[in-house]
């Protein structure tokens, strides 16, 4: 059963910076796939970042350059570094994990980004 939490989150200013972390139980961290995920009030989950078994990376557009996925497999942990924040970015963020099917989720955490 794999399980992930998510934390880091909270509120800054505009320009500011956090670091969102995952953790996950379970086995065979190392063969999947990370990503993370945010929703806006009002708007749909999009993806910011993953992250592949082999360290290959992918951003939206929106945060390139900003933000920086990483992943831990000793730690069995999944990061997102997020700088020069924008209140564009605030929403919930969620961790998701996958080899294929099923894919899983955390219960996510609050980012807001203060003008």
């Amino acid at each position: 059963q794999v399980q992930l939490v998510e934390s880091g989150g909270g509120l800054v200013q505009a320009g500011g910076s956090l670091r969102l972390s995952c953790a996950f139980s379970g086995s065979m961290f190392s063969l999947y796939t990370m990503g993370w995920y945010r929703q806006a009030p009002g708007k749909q989950r999009e993806l910011v970042a993953d992250i592949s078994s082999g360290g290959s990376t992918n951003y939206a557009d929106s945060v390139k350059g900003r933000f920086t996925i990483s992943r831990d497999n000793a730690k069995n942990s999944v990061y997102l570094q997020m700088n020069s924040l924008k209140p564009k970015d605030t929403a919930f963020y969620y961790c998701r994990g996958g080899r294929g099917l099923p894919l899983y989720w955390g219960q996510g955490t609050q980012v807001t980004v203060s003008s």
